[in-house]
């Protein structure tokens, strides 16, 4: 027996930062995707094995410290299971154990009995690392794939276990990326309302190859707030003003005006001082074919996205260096999706 779950890829196309800081925030789901197969494995033994494997790697565990309780490891010890756990494999890890844990509480019968082992693997084309919820598109199909196997959960559900599955790597995250890859579409945040006519939007997502650091931006965002207060509170009242001007040229299908209004973003971002020469000389290199172009996601790095009239996507590649990755993207509105096999 075996479940598949796919969750789609992130993108921010508007207020970035900002929304870390009381604005708000518009994401969209793109139609890159991760899918997450969970099995159960034939061979049954005392302790079972969950094995994880992804594009990082290959990882063992055994299923439970007490055959007889069925206890999984992460479950009984969990500070210090899933601290010994590299980080790309814990959200997997403490989703099982949850799994486990619930399900041991709704049934006399050890688990070890039913389950001889899992195996979980992750077939991605997601770029890692670089601003497009790779992470919390694993957590979400994850989620749902490994729940699967043990009870049908609804998409709220689903959101929420990402969510903290997702903590185990990244703590402080906002569950705003979850949110957008669970549900699909695009989504204002936080207020977690889906905004409707998202209509035929020719995006760009151009990779600068540089990694970035979250954690970093943040901070520097902070510093810059801490020492520009009265300047920094001025930015966050134009950045909601600039998306209750996005929600009207969506409802209006304006693309001019929602490219206007993404350079008008990175301006704010370039303010901020997130951006640098790289990323800069991209922005200026597909300007006499975009509509609008920003930074998506942190900054300091990561990808830039451009909204491009379908007959300029083919010019393209003659205009960014040829050491940067590029490809085009819809506005994915199925959000995660999933199906179990026997």
């Amino acid at each position: 027996m075996k479940s598949i779950a796919s969750a789609p890829a992130k993108i921010i196309l508007f207020g970035e930062h900002f929304v870390v800081h009381g604005t708000k925030a518009i994401l969209a789901a793109i139609n890159k995707r991760v899918t997450v197969t969970t099995t159960v494995t034939e061979t049954r033994t005392l302790t079972g094995t969950l094995k994880i494997n992804s594009q990082l790697g290959t990882f063992e565990i055994p299923m439970y410290d007490d055959p007889k309780q069925a206890n999984f490891l992460s479950v009984e010890n969990y500070d210090l299971g899933l601290s010994m756990i590299k980080s790309e494999f814990r959200p997997f890890v403490y989703l099982v154990g949850k799994m486990l844990d619930d399900a041991r509480s709704r049934t006399s019968v050890p688990l070890n009995f039913q389950y001889g082992g899992l195996e979980i693997t992750i077939d991605s084309d997601i770029p890692i690392g670089v601003g497009l919820g790779s992470s919390s598109a694993c957590c979400v199909a994850a989620a749902a794939s490994i729940s699967e196997l043990f009870k049908k959960l609804s998409s709220e559900k689903i959101l929420n276990l990402s969510i903290e599955a997702e903590k185990t790597i990244f703590p402080d995250t906002s569950g705003a990326d979850c949110t957008v890859c669970t549900y699909g579409g695009m989504i204002e945040y936080p207020s977690i309302e889906k905004i409707g006519n998202t209509f035929d939007l020719n995006l760009l997502i151009a990779n600068s190859m540089i990694p970035h650091s979250t954690k970093r931006s943040v901070e520097k965002v902070s510093k810059f707030k801490e020492n520009n207060e009265e300047r920094f509170s001025q930015l966050c009242d134009l950045e909601n003003g600039l998306i209750g001007e996005v929600n009207l040229a969506l409802k209006n299908k304006d693309l001019t005006t929602l490219g206007l209004k993404m350079s008008e973003n990175q301006k704010y971002l370039e303010e901020i001082q997130v951006s640098n020469d790289t990323l800069r000389g991209m922005i200026s290199s597909l300007k006499e074919i975009s509509l609008g172009t920003k930074i998506t996601g942190a900054g300091d790095g990561g990808c830039i996205i451009a909204l491009v009239k379908d007959e300029n996507m083919d010019k393209v590649p003659a205009l960014l260096p040829k050491d940067k990755e590029c490809f085009s993207a819809k506005i994915d509105t199925k959000g995660v999706e999933g199906k179990r096999e026997k």
